[in-house]
């Protein structure tokens, strides 16, 4: 996608696992989804003699906090709020029970479960991920899940936004958080101000996009939480009828309704 940015899509809802070369080795970011597609993943890296020296999850959401033996035992980094938040779910004696039910059904069997979530939380206060590679920005935000993080490779020109900023997926809101909707839209105040320095954006789901696709999406998104926020119908195709995933339009139904119970 760049220089020394790698991604592999997914069968499942085109979830991107980003690689990062480095001076010794690769960053892996939300590596996923089937068992089958990581040990090929790992295949790859290690045919390019590029070990894994260092993974990042954007957010806790279960995919993106998925690993494989054949990536190694590195440090696994997110967020202090990320880690917090799947460490709370591990401490649960049926939490794979329970990661189980959100499981896409036609999928469960492929995903290995074995290593998820051990994530190590930065301190609160970091802005970069410690790694002997190219400088990556942490751009922590509440949008969309608890310590989401988007990540920035300055030099190379590239934003992996994590669940956000997606072609093919509307916002989808922490609707658990205090404030979703103004999270939201401070998020995507945030991806503005990096956005002059951004020549390919990297969505958790979707497809990769250049400089001006990253600006229609932020405007994109944009309006449609400002549409659920001012009680609106956002005139936005991943919710109509011809919506990319057909369960989309009653996971936005599903938003509204909350939203207006609040």
């Amino acid at each position: 996608m760049a220089d020394g940015v790698l991604v592999h899509e997914s069968e499942f809802i085109q979830s991107n696992s980003v690689v990062v070369q480095g001076r010794t080795g690769v960053l892996l970011i939300d590596p996923g989804i089937t068992r089958n597609e990581m040990v090929d993943l790992a295949n790859d890296l290690r045919e390019l003699a590029r070990p894994v020296v260092a993974g990042f999850a954007t957010h806790p959401d279960w995919d993106h906090v998925l690993w494989h033996a054949g990536f190694g035992v590195v440090p696994r980094y997110g967020t202090a709020r990320c880690a917090a938040s799947i460490r709370e779910v591990l401490s649960n004696a049926d939490w794979k029970a329970r990661v189980a039910e959100g499981l896409p059904p036609e999928y469960a069997a492929e995903i290995p479960m074995d290593l998820l979530g051990y994530i190590t939380g930065l301190p609160a206060e970091a802005t970069r991920i410690p790694w002997d590679g190219p400088a990556v920005r942490i751009i922590e935000h509440q949008a969309h899940a608890t310590g989401h993080a988007a990540l920035l490779i300055e030099e190379r020109g590239v934003l992996v936004a994590g669940d956000m900023l997606s072609d093919i997926l509307m916002p989808f809101l922490d609707l658990q958080a205090a404030n979703p909707i103004g999270d939201y839209l401070d998020a995507l105040h945030l991806f503005d101000g990096v956005a002059d320095g951004v020549d390919v954006v990297i969505p958790g789901h979707g497809s990769v996009g250049g400089a001006e696709q990253l600006r229609t999406r932020i405007e994109q998104d944009r309006a449609y939480v400002q549409a659920l926020r001012d009680g609106g119908v956002p005139e936005d195709f991943r919710v109509g009828p011809s919506a990319p995933l057909e369960w989309l339009p009653d996971v936005h139904q599903w938003q509204l309704q909350q939203l207006a119970q609040e």
